[in-house]
């Protein structure tokens, strides 16, 4: 039986609308909810009417600055209020978002402001050196960006000027493989997403969504525009902190939110051992990495109210491409360690090295099809055929699709390991070692070995407050969880959080690394 499958549903027909773009998805909160609380941060609470004044005062600044259609406009900021404006305006104009992961260094920044050909920056910190590289810059941090708004005649926004498949923006891979790439997304494809996510999780306009993951990833901005399409208030978190994720909870009476498994998890076990009423907390969805079932298992004893819904997904696919909303139910069923099923419009298809469909249960690389699906690499047209091959994006992850067309992601392809000639896919090996109790994070990643050309490796953070786990006695864990040619060869302990992007993911190249380097001669 061929791995083909897709999702089809009566208001399919709803994901781009003729010519629809960002005005449109604002302009249905305007009709049906112009004096809600479109945005909370701080002390600071935006109505959608005060927002939308905002937006067209944000366009006049931009004009008036020399931006035109089609021109990009880079952002360094964390979250805020500024920058769901700036998520929001900047497309509404005309103009191309180039939302920057925060946390890079100086020569990542300069990479992306060069290659995307921004001319404007706005920045919520110095931008030092990088000031050179654009005509203009814009301090958020300062008090310049609120205060150019504030002095600007608000300039409407014409929707005419608009085409769905106009870039939106330019959203940068992260740094997790090598030289980032900026991902064309068109208002069609981001529209798309806002309708996948909503069928996934449905919210209405008296919910309140809490954007906690950085807005400027795909998964952090993943339901923006749903809590705008259908008037919901959106409360902002600067920076992540679990107990400051929870506080807000409590305060705000949050019902829906979404974070990487790094945040999932530390939230779970601040929640585990400080309490906070979340009864309002309806919906945690997680995306932007595997999670580890014992996270899961976790999350249910500390949210016991609460849904887990799992969204898989990438950058290019804007981002939900299948969701998997009652994670509870299926925790412990073999369901539950899937990405779940392909979204309203996706289709899903398993295919060998030589482009064809795969059969079910069998692994092979998970190619994509659908409205949600990028325009391609800003200015990468080679990456970009060898992404997007008649109509469908191959994202290089190897998966399978089940009897029941529920998608199995078994690992990035680049992170698969070969040893002594059998396939051991990472997540695999994460799982079972996170079921110990005595673990706190995990990654495993593979490292030369001369008798078996990759061994398995894992770097593990133990868990406070709980008898020191070592090496012999987590394999022995283990291996009564998995096959003995996927045990770990060899551990290593850190005292030290894993390090991760600024979207969260553990950067096991930065850990990965240093093994190959030092090791090349034994390679081969």
């Amino acid at each position: 039986m061929d791995q083909q499958f897709t999702s089809s549903s009566p208001s399919a027909n709803f994901e781009s609308g003729p010519g629809q773009t960002f005005i449109d998805v604002f302009e249905r909160a305007m009709t049906v909810a112009p004096d809600r609380e479109a945005l909370v941060c701080g002390d600071r609470r935006i109505t959608y009417r005060q927002l939308k004044q905002r937006l067209e005062q944000l366009h006049a600044v931009l004009h008036d600055a020399g931006v035109r259609r089609g021109d990009r406009v880079a952002i360094i900021s964390a979250n805020s209020d500024a920058m769901v404006e700036l998520y929001c305006g900047i497309p509404m104009a005309g103009y191309v978002q180039v939302p920057l992961n925060f946390r890079w260094i100086e020569p990542e920044f300069a990479h992306a402001i060069e290659d995307s050909g921004a001319q404007i920056l706005v920045a919520d910190r110095d931008p030092g050196e990088l000031s050179k590289l654009v005509e203009k810059v814009i301090r958020i941090d300062t008090g310049e960006y609120d205060a150019m708004l504030s002095a600007a005649t608000p300039l409407p926004f014409d929707e005419s000027t608009l085409n769905e498949s106009d870039t939106a923006g330019l959203f940068y891979t992260g740094g997790t493989t090598g030289t980032s790439k900026g991902v064309m997304l068109t208002h069609r494809n981001l529209i798309a997403n806002a309708v996948n996510i909503h069928a996934i999780q449905p919210m209405t306009s008296e919910h309140r969504y809490l954007l906690m993951a950085p807005i400027f990833h795909a998964a952090g901005s993943v339901s923006l525009l749903q809590s705008i399409f259908i008037a919901a208030t959106q409360v902002v978190l600067p920076s992540f902190d679990p107990g400051a994720m929870l506080d807000l909870v409590e305060a705000e009476r949050i019902t829906h939110t979404l974070g990487v498994p790094a945040m999932v998890a530390a939230t779970v076990e601040e929640q585990l051992v400080r309490r906070r009423d979340v009864s309002s907390f309806q919906v945690y969805a997680h995306g932007g990495a595997p999670i580890a079932l014992e996270v899961v298992r976790r999350g249910i004893t500390a949210f016991p109210d609460t849904d887990f819904v799992h969204l898989y997904g990438a950058t290019e696919t804007s981002p939900i491409v299948t969701g998997v909303a009652n994670e509870k139910d299926l925790v412990d069923l073999p369901e539950g360690r899937s990405a779940g099923q392909p979204a309203i419009g996706c289709r899903v298809i398993i295919r060998r090295p030589d482009g064809t469909p795969a059969d079910t249960n069998e692994p092979g690389e998970v190619t994509v099809r659908g409205p949600n699906v990028m325009a391609g690499y800003w200015n990468q047209p080679e990456q970009t055929k060898a992404s997007l091959r008649d109509g469908w994006y191959w994202t290089s992850d190897v998966g399978s699709i089940d009897e029941a067309g529920y998608l199995f992601i078994l690992d990035r392809s680049r992170d698969m390991i070969i040893s002594g000639g059998e396939n051991v896919y990472c997540t695999e090996v994460e799982d079972a070692i996170y079921t110990h109790p005595g673990v706190l994070e995990a990654t495993v990643f593979g490292i030369p070995s001369q008798k078996w050309g990759e061994a398995v490796h894992a770097v593990v953070v133990r868990r406070p407050g709980h008898d020191p786990v070592d090496s012999g006695s987590l394999i022995t864990h283990c291996r009564s969880l998995i096959a003995g040619y996927k045990l770990p060869r060899t551990i290593e302990f850190s005292i030290d959080p894993l390090p991760k992007s600024g979207a969260g993911k553990v950067l096991k190249r930065t850990l990965r690394d240093p093994h190959w380097s030092d090791q090349a001669g034994s390679v081969g």
